[in-house]
């Protein structure tokens, strides 16, 4: 199993189906998005009482997974 897979869920009827940290509402996405305007970790945190350092780095891994995934088509 993925290392980022016990911190993450996916369901439809949260976010419209965006991947969530479990137990919360807050996106994947919201979290790298932070991370990309230059949040530090510690910011996150205080910002969002509920989330741990393991979420954050979940979040990075299931972006670098999903990086992985992605395929190339020629044009």
């Amino acid at each position: 199993m993925k290392e980022f897979a016990s911190h993450i869920s996916i369901n439809p009827e949260i976010r419209f189906g965006k991947p969530c940290i479990k137990g919360t509402r807050i996106a994947v996405s919201d979290v790298l998005s932070l991370l990309a305007s230059g949040a530090s970790h510690s910011e996150i945190l205080t910002d969002f009482p509920s989330l741990k350092e393991e979420h954050i780095l979940a979040c990075l891994a299931f972006a670098a997974n999903r990086e992985s995934m992605i395929k190339l088509i020629a044009a």
